[in-house]
């Protein structure tokens, strides 16, 4: 009821912020009875441990029966306070990604490379946005030697939702005379930190929205989730904000641009329970399949045209699976028989070594090569 004898304005019609008084409301009328309020009229404040109360409630606070948002889950479909709390918590997801992109003047564009970690924060944006209605473009850099269910997939995924999909590649660097090979057989993982900035010039790009995690890989650690980017489009870790709380300095030069990396304290194993959660398709590959490896200093290299056995290998048909996916050509699989999400979360619970540092010849080439490759533009 307004406090005020007029008419409410339109705008609280919306059925979000109904949601929202609502679950104020549910919560003011437990913790807030009329004995306790007349006592803060009485003093003329409201004591300390009342905002402590509202700070802790969250989801609890709306549901009136769990914080967890496994049980509010698993009885949303019975339970109508439980159903709340969990568009509320939706409601508030929402808003945060509305904040990030008043901040930034519009976020511009998603990196997505059709791998787990791309493919969860497509779904948060979906879930924000709707399908059909993401407010930026999805941007992939290819190589030219990815695999072919990954980028099958990364086509079928941008269709589904009606986004657009931007797609520059190693190879037309390549042409133009950006980038240049060593030798044929080369890797072209490294290369794609110059087309990417090619890219970020093309279309003028302010902040690009990444998966990048801290757990990945120990350069990742030092990453900020606002990670600043100069001129040159180099991290610098010196040169990264501080970030207190969810206050981000958003502040840019001409030339300069963010990465902006939203799951970046999630870990592999928060990433596999989201999509068992949301029952998220992933390209094959990421499932136990057989497939043709040879044992080369400690990892299963794929038996690709790219990368063919070497003469003394033997070649061995195995149960493997991709933790991550990259380039072919540096990209290993594991050993493994998990062929469902389920399957995988315990497998990861079992794990000592992050998937990259498991997978990725390209990252024990030197204990500083992931540092290196972001100082010259990597993702």
């Amino acid at each position: 009821m307004s406090v005020l004898n007029v008419a409410e304005p339109a705008y609280m019609d919306d059925p979000d912020l109904r949601m929202f008084r609502g679950g104020v409301a549910k919560f003011l009328s437990r913790a807030a009875p009329p004995e306790r309020s007349e006592r803060w009229r009485a003093s003329g404040q409201v004591e300390r441990e009342f905002w402590t109360e509202a700070g802790q409630a969250g989801l609890l606070g709306v549901s009136e029966t769990s914080g967890d948002m496994k049980e509010l889950l698993a009885n949303e479909k019975t339970d109508d306070r439980a159903a709340q709390a969990i568009a509320l918590f939706c409601y508030q997801v929402k808003k945060w990604i509305g904040a990030y992109a008043a901040a930034l003047a519009g976020l511009e564009t998603l990196i997505f490379s059709g791998g787990t970690d791309s493919l969860v924060l497509l779904k948060c944006a979906e879930k924000a946005f709707g399908a059909g209605r993401l407010p930026y473009p999805l941007l992939m850099i290819d190589t030219g030697h990815n695999f072919p269910e990954v980028t099958a997939f990364r086509d079928q995924r941008a269709a589904e939702l009606g986004a657009e999909l931007i797609v520059r590649s190693v190879e037309d660097s390549m042409r133009r005379g950006t980038v240049r090979l060593a030798h044929p057989g080369e890797s072209r993982n490294v290369h794609q930190s110059v087309t990417l900035l090619e890219a970020i010039e093309e279309f003028r790009f302010d902040a690009l929205i990444g998966g990048a995690r801290r757990d990945e890989e120990k350069a990742r650690a030092k990453e900020r989730i606002f990670s600043h980017r100069d001129s040159f489009g180099q991290w610098q870790p010196k040169d990264q904000r501080p970030e207190l709380w969810t206050l981000f300095n958003t502040r840019l030069q001409p030339g300069e641009h963010f990465r902006v990396f939203p799951i970046s304290n999630w870990t592999e194993l928060d990433v596999w329970q989201y999509i068992e959660r949301e029952n998220l398709g992933l390209p094959s590959i990421y499932y136990s399949h057989p497939r043709q490896v040879v044992e080369r200093r400690g990892l299963w290299v794929p038996v690709t045209e790219l990368t063919p056995a070497r003469e003394g290998e033997t070649v061995q048909t195995r149960q493997v699976r991709f933790r991550t996916v990259g380039d072919i050509t540096c990209t290993c699989p594991v050993l493994s028989d998990a062929d469902t999400p389920g399957r995988i979360v315990l497998e990861t619970l079992a794990a000592e070594v992050s998937e990259r540092g498991a997978t990725r010849m390209d990252d024990q080439t030197s204990e500083a090569s992931m540092e290196k490759r972001k100082k010259d533009g990597y993702f």
